[in-house]
């Protein structure tokens, strides 16, 4: 769906991450999306996992704060219910959109020790990475049984297969391309929502020159790369980009300096404390009125919405906050889709399954959605559970023309992306769009489709 001196992350280590089946995750800074992503400097400390049993399932991920982690925690409320004997071991590990959590894995599945599922993103990062290292198990006969072909969209399924084999279980789809907005701040300064990527920047200036020191909120590194991701496509348009992805266009290409200059013009209204924020940090300027406008992901609409009791801002919507697709994007949508999978080697492979069932399904899709701020990644769902933003998402997705997001997975695999993210840094600091260009070119013939 809310998340930039700039250098590739360490790691987070993380220690002991065994939680009772019913306990929160903690609420702390991440995405989500998504998703993501600069690479980690080092490996981190393999980190020892919880002793497991047949009566338990370590379940891995990054969703530990906001929407994300109450999301989380209303499919770990049916997997209770439903397995009251197995205990179920939120292993959440929070920071960086799932780079911290993913550098954690990485060491884990090094050692042989993997969790009994993980979370993350369908497209490249899944197929790119995990099932190329042979990590993960094939799920054909896991879809077959549930009819799962037949209620995953069949834009989704390619992305989530090696070789005609379903290798995760998809659990929402998400946008990435979201202006969320304060509309009592644009009331407030007399300036109206953007049309396209022109009159955003009038209207950033316009609020600038009227006393609004930061009118764009921004956070952490990946949230920086995520809203890049934006401006590219806003700036190449749907065909281009994903082609420009796929190895069948010219990175060279004019558009992709453009969307480089462009951004240098979006950061000269961005908060000076962006690299300090998370996602969540960033979004909260928004809601105070401390700016009026953020890039992030629809995950940011479960942390405006949702209750304050669960970690929320507790907001209405279109009263409060509103948005629209990042103005020049308009009728495109920069999808990404979590999933969980079977890794090969789970020591609780039964239970590892009875998850993946709970994933698939129309009662854990419907009651994870709604309070994580994503849609359903079935086409059954009901529709009345979710709420205004939510229901403007599941109609665009039907309409718009679908393309994949970098950050959060779907179009790089994680070794290309991770270059890229650590060029990013120094074009944040450097701000020399030619050369950050030219960086792409290079890691895209290196590591990407560029080579093939």
């Amino acid at each position: 769906m809310p998340k930039k001196l700039y250098v590739v992350f360490a790691v987070v280590l993380v220690a002991a991450m065994v939680l009772a089946a019913c306990a929160k995750a903690p609420v702390a800074t991440e995405a989500p999306a998504a998703t993501e992503a600069p690479a980690a400097t080092e490996a981190p400390a393999a980190t020892e996992a919880p002793a497991a049993t047949d009566q338990q399932l370590e379940v891995f991920s990054w969703w530990t704060g906001g929407g994300e982690a109450a999301g989380l925690e209303a499919m770990i409320a049916i997997w209770n219910t439903q397995n009251p004997d197995i205990e179920f071991i939120n292993a959440a590990v929070a920071g960086g959109a799932g780079s911290n959590a993913k550098a954690v894995l990485a060491t884990r599945l090094a050692a042989g020790d993997p969790p009994d599922s993980f979370q993350g993103h369908a497209g490249q990062e899944m197929i790119g990475t995990y099932v190329a290292a042979d990590q993960l198990e094939p799920l054909d006969d896991l879809y077959e049984a549930n009819g799962w072909y037949d209620v995953f969209p069949a834009t989704l399924i390619p992305l989530i297969s090696k070789d005609g084999h379903p290798y995760s279980v998809p659990v929402n789809i998400h946008r990435a391309n979201v202006l969320w907005y304060n509309p009592k701040v644009l009331a407030e300064y007399n300036v109206a929502a953007p049309t396209d990527f022109a009159s955003w920047l009038a209207a950033l200036e316009t609020l600038k020159a009227a006393g609004m020191e930061s009118p764009l909120a921004l956070g952490e590194a990946w949230t920086e790369l995520h809203m890049w991701e934006t401006v590219l496509l806003a700036s190449a348009g749907p065909d281009l980009y994903t082609k420009l992805w796929n190895g069948e266009a010219d990175w060279n290409d004019p558009a992709v300096l453009k969307a480089n200059e462009d951004y240098n013009k979006l950061m000269e209204y961005v908060n000076s404390d962006y690299a300090t924020l998370s996602w969540q940090d960033a979004s909260k300027l928004v809601a105070d009125g401390d700016a009026a406008f953020n890039v992030m992901g629809d995950w940011a609409d479960g942390y405006f919405s949702g209750t304050v009791e669960g970690g929320n801002l507790g907001l209405t919507p279109n009263t409060d906050y509103a948005w629209m697709p990042v103005p020049g994007t308009q009728g495109n949508y920069d999808f990404l889709s979590d999933s969980f999978n079977l890794p090969v080697g789970a020591k609780n492979r039964d239970a590892a399954i009875k998850w993946l069932t709970l994933c698939g399904s129309k009662e854990g899709q419907d009651a994870f959605n709604p309070v994580k701020g994503s849609i359903s990644a079935r086409n059954d769902s009901d529709q009345s559970l979710y709420g205004v933003y939510l229901q403007s998402a599941i109609a665009d997705w039907a309409k718009d023309v679908v393309v994949g997001s970098l950050v959060h997975g779907v179009v790089a695999n994680d070794t290309w992306k991770n270059q890229i993210s650590t060029d990013f840094g120094a074009f944040i600091l450097d701000k020399d769009a030619a050369k950050f260009q030219a960086s792409i070119v290079a890691s895209c013939a290196q590591y990407g489709p560029c080579a093939e």
